[in-house]
C-alpha cells in the first residue's frame, strides 16, 4: 500500500458531488445546511456538484479566487441537494460526505451502507479493535446508559469521559473529573441511549489518519495533526510528527474488505509513557472529515506544508475580504486559500494556510487583522 498517490479526484473519474451533512449532523447547529460548500475545491471540471441555492451569491467570488490560485473546480453545478441527482447521471460515481440510509436510497450498496453503520458506533470500534489487536484506551461500553450501576462508578478512574456510542462532533461527549460529574452528564441521556466510559488520555497530540479505497485499493491518503478546542475539531496541520499507519492498518483493511467506498479516518492519539510512544487509536470516522477538504486541496496544488482553520469574521460576503498579497501564490507556495467558504453569512471560514510554520504563523496574524 502506497503512500504517495495521485488522487482519485484528479482522474478521470467523473463524480456527482454531494456533500450536503444535513442527513447526519446534530440537530440545532445553526448554518450546517450551507456546507456543501467546501467539496467545490476537490471537484474537477468533469464532475457535478451539488450546492445549496443558499450559496449562489458566493459563487462569482470564490470561483474568481479559485482561477487566481490556479486551482481547478466543477462548473457543472446544480443548486439543489435532493439526493435523487445520484441516479440520475449515467456514468457518474456518488461522492457523498457520509453514506448513510438516506444515500441508500438513491444508490443501493448494502454492504457500504452496514459498514458505515456499524463503525460509526464507538462501542462496536471498540469491539472491532479487541478482535483486530488495536491499542485503544481503557474503554467501557453500555448498550444504554441506564446500565451503568453503582459499582461501576466506584470502579472508575476519574477524569473520564462519558460518550455517547454515535455522536457527531462532540456532542453528546462530556468530560467527567470525578463520581459526581458523570453521574450529572448520564442524566443528560435518555436511559436507552448507548454509551461508553473512556480513561483519559494524557496528550496534547490527536493525529487524523485518513485513507482512501479505489477501486480494489486500500491507500494511505494522509497523516495530520489534529488542532483542537477542548475535544472540538479546529483544524488540522501537515505535515504530522508521527505518522502511525501501523497502529490502525488492520483495521482500515477490514473495513475496505467489508465494503467501505470512499474517504474514511482515524482519530489517533500520541501518548508518551516509559516504555516509548504508545499510539491508542480513539475512533473511526467513516466518512469524509474536517481534515479531508484541505487535505485534498493540498494535493491537488502540491502543497507540501499547511495548516487548516476556523477563522471568524466580520464580513458577510466574500467579496469584502482582501486577500491581495497574501492570496495562494503557486510560485512561492505560500499564502491562503478559502475551503469552507459557504458558512461567511455565519461569520466564519475554514482557510488552508501554506507555507512553513513560521510564515503559516505570521499568515494567521495578518489573516486576523483583515477579517
Amino acid at each position: 500500500m502506497s503512500t504517495a498517490i495521485k488522487h482519485d479526484y484528479q482522474s478521470t473519474r467523473r463524480y456527482v458531488i454531494n456533500h450536503d451533512i444535513m442527513h447526519c449532523t446534530a440537530e440545532g447547529v445553526v448554518g450546517n445546511h450551507l456546507y456543501s460548500a467546501r467539496a467545490l475545491g476537490l471537484s474537477e471540471p468533469w464532475d457535478i456538484i451539488q450546492l445549496h441555492p443558499d450559496l449562489k451569491p458566493l459563487w462569482q467570488d470564490i470561483t474568481s479566487h479559485y482561477k487566481r490560485i490556479g486551482l481547478s473546480y466543477s462548473e457543472n453545478v446544480i443548486w439543489d441537494l435532493d439526493l435523487k441527482h445520484l441516479m440520475m447521471h449515467v456514468n457518474y460515481q456518488p461522492s457523498l460526505f457520509y453514506f448513510g440510509p438516506d444515500e441508500y436510497k438513491y444508490w443501493g450498496d448494502a454492504e457500504w451502507l452496514e459498514t458505515v453503520d456499524y463503525i460509526n458506533s464507538k462501542n462496536n470500534f471498540m469491539t472491532l479493535a479487541d478482535k483486530l489487536g488495536i491499542d485503544v484506551p481503557k474503554t467501557r461500553c453500555f448498550d444504554k446508559v441506564g446500565d451503568i450501576d453503582p459499582d461501576t462508578l466506584e470502579e472508575i478512574v476519574y477524569p473520564c469521559y462519558l460518550k455517547a456510542a454515535v455522536s457527531v462532533s462532540g456532542v453528546g461527549i462530556y468530560r467527567c473529573e470525578d463520581k459526581e460529574a458523570l453521574i450529572l452528564a448520564m442524566v443528560r441521556f435518555d436511559h436507552e441511549v448507548p454509551v461508553q466510559i473512556q480513561e483519559e488520555v494524557k496528550t496534547e497530540t490527536f493525529l487524523n489518519l485518513q485513507y482512501t479505497v479505489i477501486g480494489d485499493d486500500l491507500v494511505r491518503l494522509a497523516a495530520s495533526e489534529q488542532i483542537l478546542d477542548g475535544f472540538v475539531h479546529q483544524g488540522n496541520r501537515v505535515p504530522a510528527s508521527h505518522e502511525p499507519w501501523e497502529a490502525v492498518d488492520a483495521m482500515a483493511y477490514w473495513l475496505k474488505d467489508h465494503g467501505m467506498k470512499g474517504i474514511f479516518a482515524f482519530d489517533v492519539a500520541i501518548v508518551q509513557t516509559k516504555m516509548g510512544l504508545r499510539f491508542p487509536a480513539i475512533e473511526c470516522n467513516p466518512r469524509f472529515n474536517g481534515a479531508t477538504y484541505p487535505t485534498l486541496i493540498a494535493q491537488k496544488l502540491n502543497i507540501p506544508t499547511w495548516s487548516a482553520i476556523t477563522l471568524s469574521t466580520r464580513h458577510k460576503n466574500l467579496a469584502a475580504i482582501d486577500l491581495s498579497d497574501i492570496e495562494f501564490n503557486s510560485k512561492t507556495g505560500e499564502g491562503a486559500i478559502i475551503v469552507n467558504w459557504g458558512t461567511i453569512s455565519l461569520g466564519k471560514l475554514v482557510i488552508l494556510l501554506a507555507g512553513s510554520p513560521a510564515y503559516q504563523q505570521a499568515l494567521a496574524v495578518e489573516l486576523d487583522a483583515r477579517l
